[in-house]
């Protein structure tokens, strides 16, 4: 059984309204007069930063061990890493972090916001916009590989993230080795159980312990510096570039590895909305870049002056009675890493559904001030269960390094794609100059990308399968809804015919007022038909509701609500909703008062029609997508649910349909 969906799929992402573009709900503007920059700024460690913060436990590591490996042939003993190797590494590293992130993100896609919010879908929605409905079909789909890749981000990071803190265990007790995973695996499900009490309180202490976790970064790197001044060699690009000339058959596994330094990124342009660009700006400028650099540089200087420190060489930065505090230390980083990326697709979850590619879900809200704040039981529970799955089937983070670079480099290179198509359409630069600003960092983003597919039979098909699973739903869902819209739409009636035929041969009148929910505004609601056709009356008011999908994050309150008058009893309302917004219908139509229009909850039934879809060889897709689709429909949330309407002012009525 399904409810009819309030947006019908025209592929095009969401409702095009160039009037709602002037601004209006911007959350990078709205209330943040109120907080101060430093509070945003400290906001912005504890949410944005979490994931790319804890890079320093495994990424340097993993690099010089993938490429000393390489270089020896795929022997085992790690005692003796070539000096080059490590400057080179190490300066890949610095300016990735450079050349990925500070370029890329903070300096260019930070400007392609729509009213104050990014992320993958904020730039589908602008790029659709720009190229208009008939040649939106590519971007959709990218939308769609950029939306499942970053699913695959959100349940490799905890499990990376918290199983690498949990390892440092192994140095300060080697007997609790055997319970890395075990204790990894009561961590992630400790955490995953407190998402429905929501991150409000817990937030508030994100900030000040990542602020205390960079300073630890940066003065654990300022440390062991001094072990081999050299390593200040890597800060010159040559040395990475004399890299690839110098090991030309480790290149590419080498790009592999140093691309876990820059898992993160994409969170800097996906959390813009919650604190704004500035703050998010300067907390990468003035602290979490330098303390980046820093720890790296010392973790270099370290292996140089010691080369058996590469087992490990986040943890032997720290003094003998500091070990235990610092693998505390970072597990609770690490956890807070995680928390960001698991409300990152809590987020993107919600987009997807505005956006017309996902079935309705039950959405909770978790704080009654911040509309941000939310939680989706059913993608919670799949997070959790695939996060324990990779620990338990990967064992260690070095394995599961294998699995990372693919789903963070496919997001990039489907955000680098997008990018180009908003700076050429969207800001009007000429072809040529929107190319040669995106093509050198498109040609990073392929070439990290490519490096990992080395790792596609040692872990990398993880994410792949993830994504070409969650692409194949998607796309399920975008085609059945629309080929169900365009069959019902053949068969149904003209709603200005019908009023014309009720107002010569009126039925029997009932007080209060009707809603009708439709997705189709110029046609009758099935509801309506069924209602006259089984009860044969009419209410004194009758309100035919559309719910929309906007084309930007939030619609401010003046641009929410749309009324029309077709006759004295019949209205046409359309309620607008942004993909940042959670649609609540009463709230909506109570706006109404302010035009006159009179809405009392209390006499007012809504009615909704509710299908049951059946599969068939004629509808257009094969028939296991027909299965597909309708296992889809029967999952989604009921309207009444979804639009937020009180379930005794609800009456369904039932229609059959084939798709």
């Amino acid at each position: 059984m399904g409810h009819e969906q309030p947006t019908p799929p025209t592929g095009q992402v969401g409702e095009t309204r160039f009037g709602l573009e002037d601004g209006h709900g911007s959350s990078a503007t709205v209330g943040h007069s109120t907080a101060s920059y430093t509070a945003l700024a400290l906001g912005a460690l504890g949410v944005v930063y979490g994931d790319i913060g804890t890079s320093p436990l495994y990424a340097l590591r993993e690099t010089i061990v993938t490429a000393a490996a390489v270089h020896s042939g795929g022997g085992s003993e790690m005692a003796a890493v070539p000096r080059d190797i490590v400057i080179g590494v190490l300066s890949l590293i610095l300016w990735s972090l450079v050349i990925v992130v500070t370029l890329k993100y903070v300096v260019l896609l930070m400007r392609a916001d729509n009213n104050g919010e990014g992320g993958i879908l904020t730039l589908v929605a602008l790029a659709q916009r720009a190229l208009g409905r008939m040649r939106g079909g590519v971007v959709l789909f990218l939308g769609m590989a950029g939306a499942a890749l970053f699913y695959g981000d959100a349940v490799i990071t905890p499990a990376i993230s918290v199983l690498s803190a949990v390892e440092g265990i192994k140095l300060v007790t080697p007997a609790l080795d055997d319970y890395v995973v075990t204790i990894a695996s009561v961590i992630l499900v400790g955490l995953f159980m407190v998402q429905s009490h929501g991150t409000a309180k817990v937030a508030t202490f994100f900030g000040p312990i990542m602020l205390i976790w960079f300073a630890t970064l940066a003065g654990l790197g300022i440390l062991h510096i001094a072990d081999d001044v050299g390593v200040l060699a890597a800060i010159n690009p040559y040395y990475g570039l004399r890299f690839f000339v110098d090991h030309p058959n480790v290149s590419l596994a080498v790009l592999g590895s140093v691309c876990l330094a820059v898992t993160g990124a994409e969170a800097l342009y996906a959390d813009m909305g919650h604190f704004g660009r500035g703050p998010i700006r300067s907390a990468w400028i003035y602290l979490v870049f330098p303390a980046l650099v820093l720890n790296y540089l010392g973790q270099g200087a370290l292996v140089l002056s010691d080369p058996t420190a590469i087992d490990n060489p986040f943890y032997k930065l720290a003094p003998e009675g500091f070990i235990l505090p610092l693998v505390i230390m970072a597990t609770v980083a690490t956890i807070i890493a995680s928390q960001a990326v698991i409300t990152g697709a809590f987020s993107l979850t919600r987009q997807a559904i505005q956006l017309g590619l996902m079935p309705r879900l039950e959405i909770r809200h978790t704080s009654e001030h911040t509309s941000g704040q939310i939680y989706i039981p059913r993608i919670n529970m799949l997070l959790l269960l695939v996060v324990l799955l990779l620990v338990w089937s990967f064992k260690t983070s070095s394995s599961l390094s294998h699995a990372y670079g693919i789903a963070v480099f496919g997001t990039m290179v489907v955000s680098s794609l997008l990018a180009f198509i908003v700076i050429e359409k969207s800001w009007g630069w000429s072809r040529p100059a929107a190319a040669a600003l995106i093509l050198p960092f498109l040609v990073i983003d392929v070439a990290f990308f490519t490096a990992n597919l080395l790792k596609l039979f040692s872990g990398g098909y993880m994410p792949v399968l993830l994504a070409i699973a969650l692409v194949v739903l998607m796309a399920t869902w975008v085609r059945g809804t629309r080929i169900l819209f365009d069959k019902t739409r053949k068969t149904d009636v003209p709603l200005l015919e019908l009023v014309a035929m009720l107002s010569k041969s009126p039925p029997v009148r009932v007080k209060g007022m009707a809603v009708f929910l439709t997705s189709d505004p110029q046609t009758a609601p099935a509801s309506l038909l069924h209602n006259l056709k089984h009860n044969k009356v009419l209410h004194d008011r009758n309100v035919i509701l559309t719910v929309r999908s906007a084309d930007t994050p939030r619609v401010a309150d003046e641009e929410r609500v749309r009324l029309s008058r077709i006759t004295d009893d019949f209205w046409r309302v359309e309620l607008v909703y942004g993909y940042m917004e959670s649609p609540n219908v009463p709230k909506g139509l109570a706006m109404l008062r302010k035009q006159g229009f009179k809405f009392d909850i209390m006499s007012t039934s809504f009615f909704l029609s509710r299908r049951s879809i059946k599969a068939s060889p004629q509808s257009g897709m094969p028939i296991w997508q027909d299965k597909l689709y309708i296992t889809l429909t029967k999952s989604a949330t009921d309207a009444t649910s979804f639009f937020q309407i009180p379930t005794g002012r609800v009456v369904e009525v039932g229609t059959q349909v084939t798709v």
